[in-house]
């Protein structure tokens, strides 16, 4: 059994929707959760408030108070492929992660994330990502070390003012095998939650997904892409190239949901390779490239 080594928090709704205790609570909002685990997590005294203020089943729901439980899975996969720090000042961390390894705690996960190998790595506790990856993707991500200012760059990405560039491989249909290089699409149209509901779905409505998708290179039938995303929904960017007739290379997800036991030749051919802003504290342009590389490219890009 693996215990999370900090508590996950959940603040509870404003108003109490029937509820008579904190037990029917959580088994309501966490159906997969069998409940016979949430009673025994409430007898380990591992749910509590956050001032640390131990609760029972019978305790009463309290809105909009903030509660903190303990996450346990049985066995907890193990990434071995390393991150990377690659810049570090006082308000802020960028860091590399490879492929496979999640940025925050979830699901199978609990304390095998990109967080908590950069709280062990630097020693810091107060530390928290200002974006997020899919767990498929290697790349950059941008953290917060200094709470004093950790709104300032949760608003670069709020208001839209970090530039993200991603690499990705796909192989090309064969329209694009011989056309002039390069090839730029610009896609704009609706993503939903779809079923399960980890995956995303294309409807009809008003656009708010927007991408830039250029091929810059290939490789017989693989083509390497650039692509910035202008919008930050769940997927964008493997459902924008789904789109365009050429799914990422290695993607369990798209075109079609791939069974979990089934391996794959490769991870997801997706890189989150640099991050450009103007840093908000100290005005200064600031521009990152990953050191990693997609595998499925052997050459660079011509």
């Amino acid at each position: 059994m693996s215990r999370a080594a900090r508590p996950s928090e959940i603040t509870l709704p404003p108003v109490n929707q029937g509820w008579d205790n904190l037990y029917q609570f959580l088994c309501s909002q966490f159906p997969r959760i069998d409940a016979e685990i949430w009673a025994a997590r409430f007898r380990d005294g591992k749910i509590h408030w956050h001032d640390g203020t131990l609760v029972t089943m019978d305790s009463p729901f309290l809105p909009s108070r903030r509660l903190c439980y303990y996450r346990e899975v049985v066995a907890e996969p193990v990434v071995a492929a390393a991150h990377q720090i690659i810049y570090q000042d006082s308000h802020i961390l960028l860091a590399c992660k490879p492929h496979g390894l999640p940025v925050i705690p979830g699901g199978e996960f609990v304390n095998e994330c990109l967080l908590e190998r950069l709280r062990r790595d630097t020693g810091l506790a107060d530390i928290a990502p200002v974006h997020r990856l899919d767990r498929d993707t290697a790349g950059l991500v941008l953290f917060s070390i200094n709470p004093q200012s950790r709104a300032a760059y949760y608003q670069l990405f709020a208001q839209g003012q970090i530039e993200k560039t991603y690499q990705a491989v796909a192989i090309l249909p064969e329209a694009l095998r011989q056309a002039p290089l390069p090839q730029q699409f610009e896609l704009q149209n609706r993503l939903e939650k779809s079923q399960p509901r980890f995956l995303m779905q294309a409807v009809a409505g008003e656009a708010n997904a927007h991408s830039t998708l250029s091929l810059v290179a290939r490789q017989a039938q693989l083509g390497l892409f650039q692509l910035t995303p202008h919008t930050g929904k769940t997927h964008q960017l493997r459902l924008h190239m789904l789109a365009i007739g050429c799914p990422i290379l290695f993607d369990p997800y798209y075109p079609e949901l791939l069974p979990k036991a089934q391996t794959l030749a490769g991870p997801l051919q997706l890189l989150a390779q640099q991050l450009r802003f103007i840093d908000p504290i100290s005005g200064a342009a600031q521009q990152f490239c990953s050191p990693r590389q997609l595998a499925a490219w052997s050459l660079p890009p011509g």
